[in-house]
């Protein structure tokens, strides 16, 4: 029978111990950092891969008999301040990373992770991330700038034969730069006329000046090169200027459903989009993983939640593969690594640690055409435009 006095000596031990086993408990979870702007301009994107990886976790964090979790790392949208919060995360044990959505921050934090041991997945799309700045740490499951413009304006230059004219607007950047040095090297391929570029600042909010630029030039083309806010408002001011009725207006990378939400399908209809993700693909991973979207957020994902979603699953299939927590075994289970994805078939190629999976170029409808809420575009083609290995400049450390 427990006396009184063993009674208090245990219950003022009680809730210690329950400290410690939380502590415990949380000491021997899996820890993955979601790096992404939570704040500033691109928020709405870092909102959708926090609600991406969440669901991931949700989904297929018990691995090795541990359980995943994860923390929210707000780097809002700036390189120094990524760099800061993730070296803070390492410090309590975080060593599997969701590294940024802009090019210039995912860059950053896939130096930083490298230098600590861990492992870093992106969805960014500079070139440079599996190229000339590739390193064992950072993986990359978006196509890169080079792909995305191979399969927007490669294929639209064949549609539109007589479309010779083409006019940029492109952020000043290494993201942006990517795209239209890529967008130069076909036009000169195909003969095509660059009548101008516009840059400006990842500050910028207002676009008339360059628009106005744009329409002096009298292209047949506009291709819009900026992403998720910038290209929108880009975008709502070209249609208010009437500049549809005069050129068709391309957008190399679409930032998701968020986006044509938010624009809504009058402004999409007739434009082409660029996209790495549409909740539409037909391929048995993808209708699987909208009908998990569907059951927890009661919508259809966008390409942020996505592509969160299936690298924060790449990373814990690869700890299964590897029997591991070890960052080192899990990038080797990731090398080469070969998946049912949301795209079909996806691959890891080992030489720059480049997912190869397909890029798609969609044509906005019109409201009529509607056959639900989200039914705002038609894929019009879709395919895999890599640089070979030889040509990426990636040699790994």
């Amino acid at each position: 029978m427990t006396s009184r006095r063993d009674f208090l000596k245990y219950s003022a031990a009680a809730p210690m111990l329950g400290y410690l086993g939380v502590a415990a408990a949380q000491a021997d979870a899996i820890q993955f950092g979601c790096a992404v702007p939570m704040s500033g301009a691109f928020a709405a994107n870092g909102k959708f891969a926090d609600m991406g990886m969440k669901l991931a976790i949700d989904k297929y964090g018990k691995v090795l008999g541990k359980s995943a979790s994860y923390t929210v790392i707000d780097t809002e949208g700036k390189p120094a301040t990524a760099i800061r919060k993730v070296q803070e995360a390492q410090q309590k044990g975080t060593r599997f990373f969701l590294g940024g959505f802009l090019s210039s921050e995912a860059l950053a934090i896939g130096k930083e992770v490298d230098k600590a041991g861990g492992v870093c997945i992106t969805t960014a799309g500079a070139d440079e991330l599996t190229g000339s700045e590739c390193n064992r740490s950072t993986f990359r499951w978006s196509v890169p700038t080079y792909g995305a413009i191979e399969q927007t304006v490669r294929p639209l230059i064949e549609k539109l034969p007589k479309a010779k004219r083409w006019y940029t607007i492109t952020p000043q950047y290494v993201f942006g730069e990517g795209l239209l040095s890529a967008a130069k090297a076909v036009f000169q391929e195909k003969g095509i006329e660059h009548v101008g570029n516009s840059y400006h600042s990842l500050a910028e909010k207002e676009f008339s000046g360059y628009l106005t630029n744009a329409i002096a030039a009298k292209p047949d083309v506009l291709l819009l090169l900026n992403f998720s806010t910038q290209s929108s408002d880009t975008l709502r001011q070209a249609v208010s200027f009437g500049m549809k009725k005069n050129m068709t207006i391309v957008m190399a990378w679409a930032s998701g459903l968020e986006q044509f939400e938010s624009l809504g399908a009058d402004l999409c209809e007739d434009v082409y989009f660029g996209a790495q993700y549409w909740h539409a693909i037909d391929a048995p991973f993808n209708k699987e993983f909208v009908k998990l979207a569907n059951t927890a957020f009661k919508e259809d994902p966008n390409y942020s939640l996505a592509g969160s979603f299936i690298c924060t699953k790449i990373v814990l299939d690869a700890i299964a593969k590897a029997n591991s927590t070890d960052p080192k075994a899990v990038i080797a289970a990731m090398e080469g690594m070969k998946y049912e994805g949301l795209t079909g078939t996806e691959e890891i190629r080992k030489g720059d640690h480049q997912v190869i999976k397909n890029y798609y170029l969609l044509k906005g409808k019109g409201k009529s055409k509607m056959r639900n809420k989200t039914d705002f575009a038609d894929i019009i083609s879709s395919g895999k435009s890599f640089l070979p290995l030889e040509k990426t400049q990636c040699k790994m450390s």
